[in-house]
């Protein structure tokens, strides 16, 4: 069963990646999307800019096929598809924003661990108290993804701000490429119901992360695997068989002892094919994510 990866960090992580050609084959992966992660609070454009560079070259060297439409996908081989988390590297300018969409970029985070130009996440620890959303200027900038058919990705936004984007977007999908249900496990990165059933009501797709400390707190492989499930069901119960995607954030948090790297993608295949069934474990694996994907142009 073929499926696709909404985030990974493997374009900024160090040492030994997971997410490699051999692994990605061996898993089945028809997509993988590539984050261009900023970190930096300084020069937060050119690093970016940076890292574009780096998805190019990783694409020809590796062979993956680079996705800037729909058109672009080729099956029976595996494509890459750039995005940028933190929507900080546009540094408040929408030049800045058009110009990552002419290098490629499809997708951004609105926000990560910290306040930016867009707006406000659910911090690390605590949500942010009194919650704030989009920034005046983070309004404009999502009406302007939305012309130029960039996926807007609330991953890490506070739940203000994901009611604001469903807003703004007025019914065009949208996505949280890296995130779990709150119902589940209680942490603040983790989507709670409301979130959950807004991003369906838009024909969007929440991605599953794999992360074990957003997932529950027991981390052996049995326990993992058990809360993965627990929280596919959950997201599947309040936003419908359609809403659920995967996310896995490979190479961006430590070994998940269940699923260390994409080469088990199938074990975990087979596990929602008990679960759910093959048609929509199937949906789970790709065809909600391929779906959304149609925005691209």
């Amino acid at each position: 069963m073929n499926y696709i990866d909404l985030h990974c960090d493997a374009l900024t992580s160090e040492g030994v990646f997971v997410v490699t050609k051999e692994n990605l084959r061996r898993g089945g992966c028809l997509l993988q999307c590539f984050a261009a992660f900023i970190r930096e609070r300084e020069g937060r454009f050119a690093r970016a800019l940076a890292l574009c560079d780096k998805f190019d070259k990783l694409c020809e060297t590796e062979g993956y096929v680079p996705v800037r439409k729909f058109s672009d996908i080729r099956f029976g081989r595996i494509n890459a598809l750039l995005t940028v988390e933190e929507g900080g590297a546009i540094e408040g300018s929408l030049e800045k924003l058009e110009a990552l969409y002419r290098r490629g970029v499809r997708m951004m985070t609105l926000t990560w661990n910290f306040q930016n130009e867009i707006g406000a996440p659910n911090a690390f620890g605590a949500p942010i108290e009194p919650q704030t959303g989009l920034t005046p200027f983070g309004k404009t900038a999502v009406e302007r993804m939305r012309e130029l058919g960039m996926l807007v990705d609330v991953s890490h936004g506070s739940d203000v701000l994901v009611k604001d984007v469903a807003a703004v977007m007025r019914g065009i999908p949208f996505v949280a490429s890296h995130s779990n249900a709150r119902e589940i496990f209680p942490h603040p990165r983790n989507l709670g119901d409301e979130q959950i059933r807004l991003i369906a009501e838009s024909g969007g797709v929440v991605g599953l992360n794999f992360y074990d400390r957003f997932l529950g707190a027991d981390r052996t492989a049995d326990g993992q695997r058990q809360a993965l499930l627990a929280h596919a069901e959950h997201i599947i119960k309040i936003g419908g068989e359609d809403v659920l995607a995967l996310g896995s954030d490979f190479d961006g948090i430590p070994e998940n002892p269940y699923l260390k790297d994409p080469a088990c993608m199938p074990k975990f295949a087979e596990e929602l094919k008990k679960k759910f069934g093959e048609r929509v474990a199937r949906k789970i694996a790709s065809g909600n994510a391929l779906r959304v994907l149609r925005v691209l142009k």
